[in-house]
């Protein structure tokens, strides 16, 4: 009989190791096999905390429409050179803005955010958005006019404009308020309007809409979700 000088190379000893896997064929391949559902399982749990996550909707910054309702169509002439209808741009994000050229704070603020949106976007999703201007000041405002004035924000901007009775019908119905101020210049004039973007999606939606003063991050960040959506 083999003495043992120390009772813990009882446990050093390689007789004594256990395996981390049993002896008995039959018994490993059950235990290999609940590794791997269980491996499994892990990576389905993270899959779905990971979608999840990408779904979870956000603290939205504008006011979503809890029933997308489908925007009329219409026809403008714009700075291309043509006249385009709002059919004409399905398949992307319509960012709807309701401005004119001479306006002296609130238009060329929001142009900036919108310019700043697009650049949070990045180039990728920015090719899925159509931003139009559409003017609520037509008697200054050409094509030329506005070709000239949105390529200093964003050459990609398209502006539209037309008569009055053509233009009232289509803020309507976006609940755009616009009217002139008496001014004894007619050259030199305000134009009162209500500054709210709208966004409408590639199916011709009408999906949110923005108050002004709403950052470019976080219209950026608001449409993002929208295009995650689909």
């Amino acid at each position: 009989m083999t003495e043992l000088n120390n009772p813990l190379e009882a446990i050093d000893s390689p007789q004594s190791t256990n395996t981390s896997l049993p002896s008995n064929p039959a018994l490993r391949g059950y235990t290999r096999r609940l590794m791997w559902v269980g491996a499994f399982l892990v990576v389905v749990i993270l899959a779905a905390a990971a979608a999840w996550w990408y779904l979870l909707p956000p603290t939205l910054h504008g006011m979503p429409l809890q029933s997308p309702r489908a925007a009329d169509d219409f026809t403008l002439t714009t700075t291309t050179g043509k006249s385009m209808s709002l059919s004409d741009f399905r398949g992307k994000y319509v960012v709807l803005f309701f401005g004119y050229t001479y306006c002296p704070d609130v238009c060329p603020t929001t142009l900036g955010d919108l310019q700043q949106m697009l650049k949070q976007l990045g180039a990728k999703r920015a090719e899925d958005v159509q931003v139009l201007f559409v003017t609520v000041d037509p008697e200054r405002d050409t094509a030329q006019q506005l070709a000239t004035y949105l390529h200093y924000f964003d050459p990609n901007f398209i502006g539209m404009t037309g008569t009055v009775a053509e233009i009232q019908p289509v803020a309507k119905q976006f609940g755009i308020f616009f009217e002139k101020e008496p001014s004894s210049d007619k050259s030199n004039y305000v134009v009162d309007h209500t500054a709210v973007i709208t966004i409408i999606d590639p199916k011709g939606y009408v999906r949110e809409i923005f108050n002004y003063g709403v950052p470019g991050a976080d219209m950026a960040s608001d449409v993002a979700y929208l295009m995650r959506r689909g």
